[in-house]
């Protein structure tokens, strides 16, 4: 019989991720760099990875972060590779700039920053110009105005509950919103019967949804031309799901008084009404640390024990291990993959032990534990049958074989 080996997993990391996530790997069992050839899995933040080649090494990707757009999840579908996120791990973070974003343009204090900044002069000369000047900043306050917010998943709910506490009249428009992001809701939000319906009714607005293509320009001129006459619009979410030029119209037509971003771009450079932030959403220690901790806590689960929580291409699975032999299979959600994979641990004498099996729109997703070690030959027969992406053999530590690839 081979004699047992003990593999190290090696993880690449193509940005800077918080220490707090990377020392929860447990050095004796993983490699960690930002130079690692032939990774078991890949660690990102903002990275663009659309245009690299993914090495056939690769068994996960891990965002500390929730957007995924700078990752071919499409074609890690192709592969069988799950794209793990971190939703609500940088939420409260997000939430704050988006308060602070509401204040900086109610307040008008980008402006009066900039014009104090031009002030010449000694102190009575600064002051007289200032009192002078001031009258051009009046600005607005919170309490009794009407936010819309335009998505209601963990951010838009902290947005949501911390508006309401600010003595704000809050409605929300979410049509795939979950019974447990209810249960989380203030009961004070008010549901608005559609998109439409929200801007004609809002003096703030803040877009809290991913970037899809059903996103894509969700605030164009059509939409512009519904809302309030000088409405304040916040983007904290993606850069395209607001469309720009629709954005500069309103503004000249007295449509949008104010927009609030965290996505600079040249066209909005020195705009009238535009205020862009430099992607501060995630930027603070806390979430930076949370981010990190959470997916690498997901990737060591799913190295180790093949289950999956938070993926944006795979079904959250988990199974307890009640056997040191797992095999793990993801496949193409086609019938007769689960009994032609029993069929072959069947013919090679395997007794299944326990065995969980899930879906998720076109990936489909199986855990099987048995009683015994798991010949070469039977995970090459999964893996050979059409629609199976990925077989991997996932025994405890003590019980992994030197010709397992």
């Amino acid at each position: 019989m081979p004699e047992k080996n003990h593999k190290i997993l090696k993880i690449l990391t193509l940005n800077q991720i918080s220490s707090q996530g990377l020392n929860r790997f447990p050095a004796d069992d993983y490699q960690v760099g930002n130079d690692i050839t032939d990774p078991d899995a890949i660690l990102v933040r903002s990275h663009n990875m659309l245009d690299s080649v993914i090495p056939d090494s690769v068994k996960a990707i891990g965002r500390a972060g929730a957007g995924t757009n700078n990752i071919p999840v499409l074609n890690m579908n192709s592969r069988g590779i799950p794209v793990f996120n971190t939703p609500g791990a940088n939420a409260n973070a997000v939430k704050e700039l988006t308060l602070a974003g509401m204040f900086l343009a109610a307040r008008n204090l980008t402006p009066a920053l900039r014009f104090v900044e031009s002030l010449q002069g000694d102190d009575a000369a600064l002051n007289k110009q200032a009192e002078d000047g001031k009258k051009h900043f009046s600005g607005i306050e919170l309490p009794g105005r009407t936010l819309g917010i335009i998505g209601l998943g963990e951010i838009g709910r902290l947005v949501a509950n911390a508006a309401i506490k600010l003595g704000m009249k809050v409605i929300g428009y979410d049509p795939k919103i979950t019974v447990e992001s209810a249960w989380s809701l203030s009961a004070e939000v008010k549901k608005a019967h559609s998109l439409e319906d929200l801007l004609r009714r809002s003096e703030f607005v803040s877009v809290h949804v991913p970037l899809l293509d059903s996103t894509h320009h969700l605030i164009n001129d059509q939409n512009v031309q519904l809302m309030r006459h000088n409405a304040i619009l916040l983007n904290f979410s993606r850069s395209a799901i607001v469309d720009e030029d629709a954005i500069l119209a309103g503004i000249a037509a007295n449509k949008i008084k104010t927009y609030v971003s965290d996505f600079p771009s040249q066209k909005l450079q020195h705009q009238k009404g535009v205020i862009t932030l430099p992607h501060l959403g995630a930027s603070t220690l806390e979430a930076e640390e949370n981010c990190a901790a959470m997916v690498v806590n997901q990737l060591i689960d799913y190295l180790q024990n093949g289950n999956i929580t938070n993926t944006v291409n795979f079904p959250d699975i988990q199974m307890e291990r009640e056997s040191p032999y797992r095999v793990a299979v993801a496949n193409a959600n086609v019938p007769n993959i689960l009994g032609q994979i029993s069929t072959s641990m069947a013919k090679a004498g395997l007794n299944i032990h326990n065995m969980i099996n899930k879906s998720r729109g076109e990936m489909a997703y199986t855990l099987v534990d048995v009683d015994s070690l798991v010949p070469q030959q039977v995970l090459d027969e999964i893996g050979s049958i059409d629609g199976v992406l990925m077989a991997r053999y996932l025994p405890l530590p003590g019980h992994i074989l030197i010709n397992y690839r």
